[in-house]
């Protein structure tokens, strides 16, 4: 195990190497696809069960589902369960989902980041992993930053969460400036509001087809809870990306990135990788 963790570590560190060191944009998505869109769910929320995964099997697509640990309830574990057996990926958005004071009532103090410090932050993402595989049975998970923020007690747990080796890829909540290369364990992330109408979000993805990047979405509610987004919307997004499976590439996060780092494009000998575009800023998100 330890020998795994070490070389997890490397590998980690010399793929973060190679992806930013270059600008060049992807163009060899699997089967010729001209983009690359990534569809994911944070918190373990009702509607991602009633409304997100149904969709989503209908229209014969897969996501990702970053759960909260204590936001999962045990009627609930078993559809956990089936939905990652149908190809749906679940990941890691840790036990607390600890958030800047900021983000909460002045009263409540008990899941704010700077109430950790690294390592605890740290070993919560650990046992998180360890519910995950109890659910799904799979030994590697990725992760999402919660609020999209990688502090703990002020000091930033992301150059020891790499080090660790508890997670190859990270999913933020940020969206980059035009150019920005792709760093594997700080991956941007798009959002849209309840406002947003699926003409919106379906720009956002013409966007990454004209320029071959790739595009990572991101989701709370769905049709229900909160920051969501309507139902109409998230149906009609997944509509155009089914209508589109020749020309755009769907899966979920880990397998996007497991793709990214094992097929670099090739020019003059020198390997290139995906950078990311920006369409937008992103919205707020929890």
């Amino acid at each position: 195990m330890r020998v795994a963790s070490i070389l997890s570590r490397i590998g980690s560190v010399l793929l973060g190497v190679a992806l930013i060191a270059t600008q060049a944009q992807a163009r060899q998505w699997p089967g010729g696809r001209q983009a690359a869109v990534v569809l994911t769910y944070d918190d373990a929320l009702s509607s991602d069960l009633d409304v997100a995964i149904p969709a989503l099997d209908a229209a014969g697509l897969k996501g990702t589902f970053f759960l909260v640990g204590n936001a999962l309830k045990p009627k609930q574990i078993e559809r956990w369960r089936a939905a990652a057996a149908e190809g749906h990926e679940l990941g890691n958005h840790t036990i607390r989902h600890a958030c800047p004071q900021a983000n909460y009532t002045p009263a409540r103090k008990l899941d704010t980041s700077e109430a950790y410090d690294v390592p605890m932050m740290l070993a919560e993402i650990r046992t998180m992993n360890t519910m995950l595989t109890a659910i799904d049975g799979k030994l590697q998970h990725s992760f999402a930053t919660p609020c999209g923020q990688h502090l703990a007690g002020g000091v930033d747990y992301l150059p020891a969460l790499r080090a660790s080796g508890l997670v190859r890829y990270t999913r933020s909540a940020s969206w980059p400036g035009d150019g920005k290369a792709l760093d594997p364990m700080d991956v941007p992330c798009r959002w849209f509001d309840e406002k947003s109408t699926g003409a919106d979000m379906i720009a956002a993805v013409k966007s990454a087809e004209r320029s071959g990047g790739l595009l990572v979405l991101g989701f709370h509610g769905v049709g229900g809870d909160y920051l969501r987004v309507t139902a109409k919307a998230h149906a009609e997004l997944l509509a155009y990306l089914r209508e589109h499976t020749d020309t755009i590439w769907v899966a979920p996060f880990s397998t996007v990135m497991d793709y990214v780092a094992s097929h670099p494009e090739n020019s003059g000998g020198k390997p290139q990788f995906v950078p990311l575009k920006a369409t937008n800023s992103p919205t707020s998100s929890r």
